[in-house]
């Protein structure tokens, strides 16, 4: 690496980010062409799935001066055509002199290929530092689950007390937080594809579950619930709203198989698609409710609860991130519902997350988590 690189890395990803949800089930691309002078002289980031990819607009952008300039990539440059051509025959029909890529794309139509096409082409390649890495993969890193074991990335959302209360004794959890974590804890639903509260939240807080403003031309948004007996009433909001407010956002239902059949034809009557899952008189299991969204080509999901819904995600070992925002507010009640109900367990068996980010909003604070590697030290 060189003086300079990693700086021009961090821009690809930063341009990368600009996509939101809009690219999936793509990932998130950055792309910046550094002439031979020194200066940018063109830059893309892929906007959503079908469009020009990264690499070609910021090459487009660059013109003649992409001949023997630098080109730095978040993201290997793909070699099969899909609803686009290979990006790798692009920069080498550029004569781009040498290219700088932040990470390697896991998916197996790639996997390594993209680099070794455009170093036979006799183009120099370079990978990025760990840290810079590291950055790349956190962009995508609902991309990368999606390829690496097919199904989609569950970020956990909660909003409890600091005695980890979602609502007091009566059911009431409006609200815990105050304005300012309110609304983060909605644009954060939109970076995914689909959001998941169980049918207990459904019935109790009767929420619309809108995306906040998408990219223009992002998929729909998928609404879904997890109602193993398909308790969900036909004239909830969650019906109406999206149709009001002109936004695209289908409904799924996930229940069990021997959910009343009379119950279910009535949600397909208001426009949900009701999908069974697991077995007969079981829970629904997690990883089957995001290995179907998987398929739908939904990265991630925002997993918002109720407290079993979220504890049968960590139990289940779907839990791949917490956003948790915590408010200064002490219920003192043990008969509140707890943020999380993932069953009993002992202190050694504890699930262990790191804070990676913390963040003040007014008086609450954000803590975004990650899963602890196991064995790893606490520091």
């Amino acid at each position: 690496m060189r003086d300079g690189d990693e700086r021009l890395l961090g821009r690809a990803i930063e341009l990368a980010a600009r996509a939101g949800r809009g690219a999936a089930p793509n990932p998130r691309v950055g792309a910046v062409v550094v002439g031979a002078g020194g200066a940018i002289v063109g830059e893309g980031w892929h906007r959503r799935a079908g469009e020009a990819h990264a690499e070609t607009q910021a090459l487009a952008a660059a013109g003649e001066a992409a001949r023997g300039a630098t080109l730095y990539l978040s993201l290997e440059p793909c070699v099969h055509t899909g609803r686009t051509p290979p990006c790798a025959r692009a920069i080498i029909a550029a004569q781009v002199r040498r290219v700088v890529v932040a990470m390697i794309d896991p998916d197996e139509r790639v996997a390594g290929r993209g680099v070794e096409e455009l170093r036979a082409a006799g183009i120099e390649v370079e990978l990025a530092g760990p840290e810079t890495e590291r950055a790349a993969e956190r962009l995508n890193e609902d991309y990368l689950l999606h390829r690496r074991r097919g199904r989609a990335f569950a970020a956990l959302k909660v909003a409890a007390t600091l005695d980890g209360r979602i609502a007091d004794a009566s059911g009431a959890s409006q609200w815990i937080t105050g304005a300012e974590a309110r609304r983060r804890a909605k644009e954060l639903r939109g970076l995914y594809g689909a959001v998941v509260v169980g049918a207990g939240t459904l019935l109790a807080d009767d929420p619309g579950l809108l995306p906040p403003d998408g990219p223009a031309g992002a998929p729909p948004f998928l609404r879904c619930i997890v109602d193993g007996a398909l308790r969900a009433r036909p004239e909830a909001r969650l019906f109406r709203v999206a149709a009001e407010a002109g936004i695209d956002s289908p409904i799924v239902i996930y229940c069990r198989p021997d959910a009343d059949p009379a119950r279910r034809a009535a949600l397909e009557r208001e426009g949900a698609e009701v999908v069974p899952l697991g077995a007969a008189g079981a829970p629904i299991p997690p990883a089957e409710i995001l290995r179907d969204l998987a398929r739908r080509g939904v990265l991630g999901a925002y997993v918002e609860g109720g407290g079993r819904t979220l504890g049968a995600f960590l139990a289940a070992g779907c839990a791949d991130k917490f956003y948790w925002f915590s408010a200064p507010r002490l219920l003192g009640d043990a008969g509140g519902a707890a943020a999380l109900d993932a069953g009993p367990r002992p202190l050694a068996a504890a699930f262990d997350w790191r804070v990676e980010v913390e963040e003040r909003l007014g008086e609450d604070r954000l803590f975004v988590l990650y899963p602890r590697a196991q064995g790893a030290e606490r520091v």
